[in-house]
């Protein structure tokens, strides 16, 4: 089986706050090196722009960096017109977009925008719905007919086929969550909270989930969400700390848990210009020679 871990990659959490200078970061993130701009999506979010419109705008204004929503909000996105527009920055991009996606939270938030209130199960029924129609419209193909609980297509016509296959990467985290997952993702988005005691659980289920689904584990890519600060002092605690520390705890992480990719999300200061520079290049040398 393929190492993916020394292929390791690195993005940025972008939060895409109204009177940021969203572009101006998203060009220096590129010009620092790193492979992603991630972007959160809560629509209801009044001080946000809207992420899709973000990462177009993102796509004009780089030229390599790869490009996703972390995770796109699919109650209030139908999956069809979702799947086109993930294809149109696809192709606009030169073949940069990648699909983060969710099942839904903030419920209250959802309902008052106007989408579906679901239980868990509903929401990971309707999730597994909508990986089927955005595959189908990703096809090319025409008379797409699709009669789910949720979603249906009625002779759609699907296009423009992406530039090149958009993985959809899940940002799931319960037993039946990571069981789809494993079944038909293209890769697993966590976020690191706490401890790594609940990764390493989460971890064994999709690992779990994959042998049983007869798939080879080098298929599906393993994305983390890192939230912490870079300091210049001693520890406080996981992901809080001097720059070896990050290295060293994001090494075991990609050690253990076979983590390909991780997307930092730290605020203010020098702590994107230390990521990028102090600690990615270390996490790549360390992974590559362990």
């Amino acid at each position: 089986m393929p190492d993916h871990r020394r292929n390791i990659k690195f993005g940025y959490f972008l939060v895409p706050t109204v009177d940021a200078p969203l572009l101006s970061i998203a060009q220096e993130v590129e010009r620092l090196g790193l492979d992603y701009i991630a972007v959160q999506d809560h629509p209801y979010q009044r001080r946000f722009v809207d992420t899709f419109t973000l990462l177009s705008m993102i796509a004009a204004k780089t030229s390599r960096i790869g490009l996703l929503p972390d995770v796109a909000n699919l109650p209030l996105r139908p999956p069809a017109v979702m799947a086109k527009a993930a294809a149109s920055i696809d192709v606009l991009s030169g073949g940069r977009f990648e699909l983060g996606l969710g099942a839904g939270a903030f419920w209250d938030a959802i309902e008052a925008y106007g989408g579906p209130r679901r239980s868990t199960g509903d929401a990971l029924d309707a999730l597994a719905e909508a990986i089927e129609v955005i595959r189908m419209m990703w096809s090319g193909e025409r008379n797409l007919r699709f009669d789910g609980q949720y979603y249906q297509l009625s002779g759609a016509q699907s296009g423009p086929v992406p530039a090149h296959p958009i993985g959809i990467w899940l940002g799931v985290n319960g037993p039946r969550a990571l069981k789809l997952a494993g079944k038909v993702a293209d890769g697993w988005l966590p976020s690191l909270r706490g401890d790594l005691s609940a990764i390493a659980e989460k971890s064994k289920r999709l690992d779990d989930a994959i042998a049983d689904a007869g798939r080879d584990p080098a298929s599906i890519r393993r994305v983390m969400n890192v939230n912490g600060t870079i300091t210049d002092g001693a520890s406080n605690g996981l992901l809080q700390g001097p720059v070896n520390q990050w290295v060293d705890e994001l090494t075991n992480i990609a050690d253990a848990y076979r983590f390909d990719t991780f997307i930092f999300w730290g605020e203010g200061g020098e702590q994107l210009r230390k990521f990028a520079e102090e600690v990615a290049p270390a996490v790549r040398e360390q992974v590559a020679t362990a």
